[in-house]
């Protein structure tokens, strides 16, 4: 009956906040909404944000209206991303800063326009514009600056040139043909650079909250958090905290993961060197009389053996670079930890081997990549757990996740939890896929489909999965 008590209390300090989604400021002409604060006064900062809201967050949803189609839609998802935001630095500028495990129920209705905005990217992959999606939701994790110090700027900096990767292919597509899409650039790009001058006049080393306002606790009664007076209950007693759920066993496979960069690694040319003239066969007569005896132009031909040629080896890495954690060439290491995470971080595995990694926390993403025989168990992330070009994964979630997303790999197992079931399993070119699903204090193992078969309907194909009959 506690945690009941006190998870019902939690919903309502988001519905509260969501409510001021709601409501539009009266008189400001904002296309993007605005709520007052609670006693009709607006503090500075957040007067800041309007004009943001109002200006160039504004632009670019008129650009984004005139380009249409996919674009159109997702700029309206990020319109009423910055409405949750706004709401968000409406409450901090009237209330006190409320516990740890508070404030990240009232962040939710940020976090999840940010998990909706990717989740379209990643629905709408074969859109004709693709970049315009994906410079979106490459950067909209700019909006987590309201969880991050001392240093929010160069965050939102990061995001921003996350982006630019794809507004450049934007620009080179269209700035001699279609110049709707450079004004597009222009305005969604000054929106971050808007935001970043933003935070250094008034965020600098982090948002604050009103030190003298009222308590916007998550456990507080609706009347509070509205302004009304009247001191919020007591809250109930903390249930106790379960047991850790069963791990992976190691006969099904190892696990193990961290963030790595993609680009890491030599390039392919490293350690190549150079061949005189008088070592290439077709240039040196003698080395061709010599035949078959010749076992390679650059190797001595003494009667002893063969000297075996050295392999390249990698040291393996666990370590935090920026906000990316880094876990790479981490062979038969099991037991590997991450436990000092953040909402703004990522993860990236890089070619772990019969290994296994946990994680700790909440962080923004996941991705495995060429890993084999490994194990990832991991608490929550709020944006995309993907596994590409790897062999025998297994994953376990331990509280929730948004989307998991398999791409060209062979053998994949999923642990769901209770609070996972929403996830969406996103797959292509991958085989031997099973989603386990907790059951009657076990798990029922359920394949995902393989085989496919399309057919025209008379106006359009429809392909539906489809069960191998023995």
């Amino acid at each position: 009956m506690a945690e009941m008590a006190l998870m019902a209390r939690l919903e309502n300090a988001v519905i509260r906040l969501e409510s001021l989604l709601s409501h539009s400021h009266q008189g400001t002409g904002m296309e993007y909404g605005a709520v007052n604060g609670v006693n009709g006064d607006i503090a500075p900062y957040v007067e800041a944000f309007d004009r943001i809201v109002n200006g160039s967050a504004a632009e670019f949803l008129k650009n984004s209206r005139i380009l249409d189609g996919d674009v159109k839609i997702h700029a309206e998802m990020v319109r009423t991303a910055f409405q949750a935001q706004r709401a968000f630095l409406l409450l901090t500028s009237q209330y006190q800063e409320p516990q740890e495990d508070e404030l990240s129920i009232l962040l939710k209705p940020v976090s999840d326009k940010i998990q909706e905005i990717q989740m379209f990217r990643e629905r709408n992959r074969g859109s004709n514009m693709f970049n315009h999606l994906s410079a979106i939701s490459e950067s909209i994790p700019a909006l987590g600056w309201i969880a991050v110090s001392p240093k929010p700027g160069p965050y939102v900096k990061e995001m921003t040139d996350a982006a630019t990767f794809y507004t450049n292919r934007v620009l080179k597509d269209y700035k001699h043909s279609d110049l709707r899409h450079v004004e597009w650039v222009k305005s969604f790009l000054n929106i971050w650079t808007e935001l970043q001058a933003y935070i250094k006049e008034y965020h600098t080393t982090g948002l604050t909250w009103n030190k003298t306002g009222l308590i916007a606790s998550a456990a507080s009664e609706p009347s509070t958090l509205m302004g009304n007076q009247g001191p919020p209950p007591p809250p109930p007693p903390a249930p106790p905290l379960p047991g850790p759920p069963p791990v992976l066993d190691d006969a099904n496979a190892t696990r193990s993961a961290l963030f790595a960069q993609l680009n890491q690694g030599e390039k392919i040319t490293k350690g190549l060197r150079h061949v005189s003239d008088d070592q290439k066969t077709h240039k040196n007569p003698s080395l061709r009389a010599q035949g078959s005896q010749v076992r390679s132009p650059t190797k001595s031909h003494t009667s002893g053996p063969a000297t075996p040629k050295p392999q390249q080896t990698h040291c393996p890495v666990l370590e935090l670079e920026g906000k990316k954690w880094r876990v790479e060439y981490q062979e038969d290491k099991n037991g590997l930890l991450i436990a000092d995470t953040e909402l703004k971080q990522v993860a990236y595995i890089f070619k772990c081997n019969k290994s296994t990694l946990q994680i700790k926390g909440k962080i923004n993403s996941i991705t495995v990549d060429n890993c084999k025989k490994f194990g990832l168990v991991f608490d929550n992330v709020v944006g995309i757990v993907e596994v590409i070009n790897s062999n025998d994964i297994q994953i376990q979630v331990l509280g929730k996740v948004p989307t998991i997303s398999i791409n060209k790999t062979e053998g994949c197992h999923i642990y769901l939890s209770e609070e996972s079931l929403d996830c969406e399993i996103v797959s292509a070119k991958s085989s031997e896929m099973n989603i386990l699903i907790p059951q009657d204090g076990d798990y029922k193992e359920f394949p995902v489909p393989e085989q496919f078969k399309t057919s025209w309907d008379g106006s359009r194909l429809v392909t539906d999965p489809t069960e191998i009959v023995a």
